[in-house]
């Protein structure tokens, strides 16, 4: 069975009473907010999370190595790859010298942004952030970029570009000629460059957790897995549009480009 909030936080609480309720053998959590509701709901039904960022710090298990408890599955562990992203954005973009992150808030955008903060320091960059209040906030947002005179842009609406606004704020960046660097499916939405953990392969690793928590393996004694398979998309149409040319260097580590 499959239950989803659709993005609204007030229904969390409420679906998972009912999962509980429902006794299942095993429970799926997509993100660390449901594994989190679902922690505190039950010590007793095994759960398999799939993309949490940071599950010790967040309290949900003990350690990698040995969970504890009734959590195990997979980390995402995107909130530490703001550094790789910075970076990348340099390699396109050499002049490169003041970046803008729209970001969500939460546990994640904050390992991100440290990662991106040694990076910055690095490459002379000066970065500037900018946190998402809302989809009418969106030109505003822009707006202050244009008055920080920015010439790139992190995005962090998300760790799996679910947000619904990917969309959106790719349009808003290439109109104002900010290249731009988020997760999985950013170029696709129209951004310059995605560069992000394989989520289809986590999804089927959590489907082997769940299979050996069937057969009696312990969430406790199952190691957490961190992602060991990234992908990288380049948009070369959203390159043209802004004005940018993709070095060979970088496109000779692409996974996809789309013309």
């Amino acid at each position: 069975m499959f239950r989803t909030a659709e993005g609204k936080s007030e229904h969390n609480a409420d679906l998972t009473a009912e999962i509980v309720r429902l006794k299942v053998d095993v429970i799926v959590a997509d993100n660390t907010s449901a594994a989190l509701g679902l922690k505190k709901a039950t010590s007793t039904i095994p759960i398999v999370m799939m993309t949490s960022t940071d599950p010790v710090g967040s309290g949900l298990i003990a350690s990698l190595a040995r969970p504890g408890g009734n959590i195990t599955g997979l980390t995402s562990v995107t909130g530490e790859i703001g550094g790789k992203h910075l970076e990348l954005l340099k390699e396109i973009v050499p002049s490169l010298n003041r970046v803008a992150i729209l970001r969500i808030e939460g546990r994640a955008t904050d390992l991100f942004i440290k990662e991106a903060e040694v990076a910055a320091r690095a490459l002379k960059i000066q970065l500037i952030s900018f946190v998402f209040g809302g989809p009418d906030d969106f030109e505003g947002a822009f707006r202050a970029m244009t008055k920080e005179r920015v010439n790139g842009l992190l995005v962090r609406l998300g760790a799996r570009g679910a947000s619904g606004y990917d969309k959106r704020v790719a349009e808003l960046a290439a109109k104002n000629r900010l290249p731009s660097i988020s997760n999985l499916r950013w170029a696709d939405a129209g951004g310059l460059i995605s560069y992000g953990p394989d989520f289809n392969i986590s999804d089927r690793r959590a489907a082997t957790y769940v299979d050996k928590i069937l057969k009696g393996t312990k969430p406790a004694d199952s190691p957490v897995e961190a992602p060991m398979n990234f992908q990288m998309t380049i948009n070369l149409k959203t390159a043209k549009q802004i004005g940018v040319t993709i070095p060979q260097k970088v496109m000779v580590k692409a996974d996809k480009v789309i013309k």
